[in-house]
């Protein structure tokens, strides 16, 4: 039986390993250009009102600038078209860099003299993807600074009415949240273009601060839907290499009929057609030049500022991130073909993997091939069994830890039973390994979730006080809004395979301790020659209120993960003197 449960476990780890290491590792090299600066970039504070700069002393606005550039808008009197950079989740407010560059580049290029005025938040690095109780207050100082940019154009005959927000990671989720606050006058932000924003749901729902931020976001953009369609908004996904925020996150929460949101991903914006991860998205020259074309192009000769044409707009960012850029809409395309005459043969691989999961299993696949009518091609289809663990991962991976502690709570529930009953505590790796019950986990799962699709159950749920479902609620195509993830949502089939894994990460990890510990018992042997008394680590009722006090003060002082750490290494030593206990008594 031992031998079999190992034999099983081992195959179950040497499937999640292949399917880890095709996750983090199954995708095309990084093919993007690096922006490059001519000049030595300035980042120039722009002062905020007192009142501002008390509330918010850890943030702050800049205007990017280069050389002459920089020199020319020192005095901040600018006449450009605004563009604020938003950075994510502990991201710098210099990562506007690449932006504002090649915005710089394009503009000295180009003949007129129409140009970008590109500013940056200083969000102080926070790590908001995985706390969500600052995204409400960067959220207002955001509203704050876009009126403060404004004010900087009054001097003109004809100001721009509104900014243009480019937000990557947890800054574009920030961007749309403005739309949330009551005072927040929604035409001062009629485009915006997010770049690896998880808008669907958090990577990562940690708190319940986080949980609520994107609550409230969703249901302002679904419920108000009529009232927003004047807004723009475009979501840009990194494609396969971003493993941090997988392309199906990045989708917009909105009805079908609103056709003012686009999402799309890297590798179908013509000429860019690379795939990127999570930082690169913000410096990926092919892409930076696509967004900065499209500014261009979204510019109004007469204003010179940017159209609030939703129809312009949309055209335009049609033309350079859906269509082929090389006319633009209206003109007419040339269809003669020249052949040179020579026979070139190239053998090229495309991975058909799905950017969003489908856990129903109920739509097929569309393969479009656009080839020249002149070339002659052959294709081969095969699956890949690897792929399909790393897509299995990719989708459904943060639900293995969640069955790896299931098993554990199995296996120590077993060892309780087992002490009660003989006093004597079972092999944890026997006990583990019989922690891999589906009918006491899944089969209530399942049953719990058809349970809550009913309103009648969700009230009693409610008066029990019982907790609510980790889950974000579902948009459907017609923008109706749920307040629990329908029962088809759950993937079904792969429940036991993700809990086959979770258990072998179980398995082994205790088979790992119990060597850890053993090997720590070995080593402290010679330390308590010649042999261990009966009471060795055992702390007196004195001794351990005085080391609680300590890791109290030391986690008040320090760092509450230092006096975890301390408190554990305290315990594994007095186990391990528990082992060499036992050795000695067996011998």
């Amino acid at each position: 039986m031992k031998v079999a449960a190992v034999a099983f476990y081992a195959f179950a780890l040497g499937l999640l390993g292949v399917g880890v290491l095709e996750l983090l590792t199954g995708f095309e090299e990084n093919r993007c250009s690096m922006t490059y600066m001519f000049e030595y970039p300035e980042y120039r504070r722009v002062a905020l009102p007192r009142r501002l700069a008390r509330l918010y002393p850890a943030y702050g606005l800049y205007l990017y600038g280069e050389g002459l550039y920089a020199q020319e808008t020192r005095a901040l009197k600018l006449t450009g078209a605004p563009v604020l950079f938003l950075p994510g989740n502990a991201g710098s407010y210099k990562q506007a860099r690449s932006l504002g560059s090649v915005a710089l580049r394009k503009a000295e290029s180009r003949e007129g003299g129409l140009h970008f005025n590109v500013f940056t938040v200083d969000f102080n690095e926070e790590l908001v993807a995985l706390y969500g109780g600052s995204l409400l207050r960067q959220t207002h100082f955001l509203h704050e600074s876009i009126k403060a940019i404004l004010r900087l154009y009054k001097h003109l005959k004809t100001p721009p009415q509104s900014v243009v927000l480019v937000g990557h990671s947890m800054g574009g989720v920030v961007a749309r949240a403005l739309f949330t606050l009551p005072r927040f006058n929604t035409s001062l932000v009629n485009l915006i273009i997010t770049q690896a924003s998880p808008h669907l749901a958090p990577v990562l729902a940690l708190d319940p601060y986080l949980l609520d931020f994107y609550s409230t976001v969703r249901q302002k953009w679904v419920n108000q839907a009529n009232k927003l369609r004047n807004i723009t908004v475009l979501s840009v996904g990194g494609g396969y290499r971003d493993y941090q925020v997988r392309s199906g996150l990045i989708a917009l929460p909105c009805p079908s009929a609103d056709h003012n949101k686009l999402s799309l991903v890297a590798t179908a914006v013509p000429r860019t057609w690379v795939s990127t991860d999570h930082l690169s998205i913000v410096w990926c020259k092919e892409l930076v030049l696509a967004t900065v074309r499209a500014f261009f192009d979204l510019i109004d000769p007469e204003t010179r500022q940017f159209t609030e044409n939703p129809e312009k707009k949309m055209a335009v960012l049609n033309h350079h991130f859906i269509r082929h850029p090389v006319r633009m809409p209206g003109e007419t395309q040339d269809t003669s073909i020249s052949s040179l005459g020579e026979k070139v043969t190239l053998l090229t691989e495309i991975s058909g993997m799905l950017h969003t999961s489908r856990p129903d299993n109920n739509s097929g696949v569309l393969l479009q091939l656009h080839t020249a009518p002149n070339c002659q091609y052959k294709v081969s289809i095969r699956i890949s069994f690897p792929r399909m663990l790393g897509q299995i991962l990719r989708f459904c991976g943060p639900i293995v830890p969640v069955y790896t502690a299931v098993t554990l709570l199995l296996a120590w529930g077993g060892q309780l039973s087992s002490i009660l009953k003989s006093r004597r505590a079972v092999d944890m790796s026997q006990v583990v390994s019989k922690g891999l019950q589906p009918h006491k986990v899944n089969l209530p799962v399942y049953i719990l979730h058809i349970l809550l699709s009913y309103s009648g159950f969700q009230e009693v749920w409610s008066i029990l006080c019982l907790p609510p479902m980790d889950n974000l609620p579902s948009t459907l195509p017609d923008g109706t809004f749920h307040s629990v993830v329908p029962a088809k949502e759950w993937p079904h089939l792969l429940s036991p395979l993700l809990y086959i894994l979770g258990a072998a990460v179980a398995y082994w990890g205790s088979t790992l301790l119990c060597f850890i510990i053993r090997l720590f018992s070995l080593i402290l042997a010679p330390l308590h020659r010649p042999f261990v008394f009966r009471d060795c680590g055992t702390l007196r009722l004195q001794t351990q209120v005085f080391l609680t006090l300590c890791l109290t003060v030391m986690s008040a002082v320090s760092c509450a993960a230092l006096s975890l750490l301390a408190a554990f290494l305290l315990h594994l030593y007095r186990v391990s003197l528990k082992v060499l206990l036992v050795n000695q008594l067996q011998q």
